[in-house]
């Protein structure tokens, strides 16, 4: 409660999330992180020494990357400015580094500059940063979800060291849903609630390493909470309710994005159904279009599974069908199922690779004239230059084989792309095409015998 200087009443201090008012005011509240913030380690040590240097933070939401600068800031007593690459453009940036430029040029303290979603920002807003870097008027510290490898200019990320933050484990969210159960002062201690130990651990497990989703989820219990016998209490269907919404991690475009289908992909190339089914639902259970998926697992039955299996491309292609009939919940069986055969289906990338191969042989050797006795002599001029001369028609040789034959262009004789596996249906094509080739060697010796 705060009191007004022009009457008598009381009025009520503005509204604070239960997460903003428990932001942690010194490095030991702070929760997890502990690869940096620990003895010896580069960020505890330029805080130790009030030495700080200009840094990207990245990872994912709630794991305290706008807390953390505020507390190098603090402990370096140094100026700290904060500003969102998502809500604020030029004139705020002018408006900031004329800040910092006072306090330089008074001597006062440095400037910590601290921008949050800097990935938001474009190349020439980065570089504009730029300068005042080097010439000491800021230091500069970043906060993003994405990789920054990607997303960041390598001119900034020259002038910066870029520190992982990692999601917080289920025990760190224990203890900051603990602290915040007891804390009287910022906290829900006033409260007297009570969770058990196992509506803790739902809560952590919901968060997903998120301090600030974990702490939106204790507030809202909170405000459910039943007196009994002068503590409030809180019943499981009230936490099951809370929580029936939550979501994994999961950005649809980000690297949490790339990194699960690409976990899906080789869970299915690995022939592990249990990880595929378990990649899919974190997927689904994130909000990622199920067409997607779909699109992927066409992708992977064609390339990491072919003629090993010919069946699991038109099982894809039914699994998406099937799902743009159905819709969700339903049409999703489909794509289980789709993965599951994937996953355990032969694999073989032979046609992945001979395509990619015949296609470099394409760009290496240009356009190579089709042979003479490979084109069709469809008019009288073409039959006179000799078009289709010497042609065999493979079904009127032995076995519907024309062992000697060559289809490629003279310079490419003998060259092969296609070597199947010893996997599923390829088994049998190997061994086929291995008896092809050995009719061919001696179909060639024979030639050259007669030739010679």
């Amino acid at each position: 409660m705060t009191t007004s200087l022009f009457t008598e009443d009381t009025v009520e201090a503005p509204y604070q999330p239960l997460a903003a008012r428990m932001r942690p005011l010194n490095l030991q509240e702070f929760a997890g992180q502990d690869h940096l913030l620990s003895p010896g380690k580069s960020i505890f040590e330029a805080i130790q020494n009030k030495l700080p240097h200009s840094m990207i933070f990245w990872g994912p939401p709630g794991v305290g990357k706008t807390t953390l600068a505020r507390l190098v800031a603090a402990a370096c007593d140094c100026h700290f400015e904060s500003m969102s690459a998502v809500l604020d453009g030029v004139k705020e940036i002018r408006a900031t580094l004329e800040r910092a430029r006072y306090h330089q040029a008074n001597g006062s303290s440095q400037t910590i500059l601290f921008v949050d979603e800097v990935h938001r920002f474009n190349k020439a807003q980065q570089d504009a940063f730029l300068p005042h870097i080097e010439n000491g008027t800021i230091l500069f510290i970043g906060a993003t979800t994405e990789n920054p490898s990607f997303e960041l200019n390598n001119a900034l990320l020259s002038r910066a060291r870029v520190y992982l933050l990692k999601p917080l484990t289920e025990s760190d969210l224990e203890n900051v849903i603990e602290i915040a159960l007891q804390d009287k002062e910022r906290g829900l201690g006033n409260l007297q609630m009570t969770l058990s130990d196992s509506q803790k651990q739902m809560l952590a497990r919901a968060g997903d390493g998120d301090a600030r989703r974990t702490l939106n989820y204790l507030e809202v219990l909170s405000d459910m909470a039943e007196l009994e016998d002068g503590k409030r209490v809180i019943a499981d269907s009230h936490v099951e309710q809370v929580l029936e919404q939550g979501y994994r991690r999961f950005d649809k475009g980000g690297d949490s994005f790339y990194e699960q289908i690409s976990a899906l992909h080789k869970a299915v190339r690995g022939s592990s159904p249990d990880a595929a089914l378990y990649w899919l639902a974190r997927m689904l259970d994130g909000g990622c279009d199920p067409i997607y998926i779909a699109r992927r697992l066409v992708r992977m039955a064609s390339e990491d599974i072919g003629i090993a299996d010919p069946r699991a491309l038109p099982l894809a292609l039914d699994c998406w069908d099937t799902y743009t009939r159905l819709g969700s919940p339903e049409g999703e069986l489909a794509l289980a199922q789709a993965a599951v055969y994937l996953a355990s289906a032969p694999k073989s990338n032979a046609v992945y690779t001979a395509f990619s191969a015949a296609r470099k042989a394409v760009s290496e050797h240009g356009s190579l004239e089709v042979p003479l006795h490979l084109r069709n002599a469809s008019t009288s001029l073409a039959k006179e230059m000799g078009y289709g001369e010497d042609y065999r028609y493979a079904h009127d040789e032995d076995n519907g084989f024309a062992a000697g034959e060559n289809y490629l262009p003279q310079i490419l004789q003998g060259e092969r792309f296609y070597f199947p596996r010893d996997s599923g249906l390829e088994m049998r094509i190997k061994e086929k095409l291995e008896h092809f080739q050995q009719l061919n060697e001696q179909a060639n010796n024979k030639r050259y015998d007669d030739e010679n």
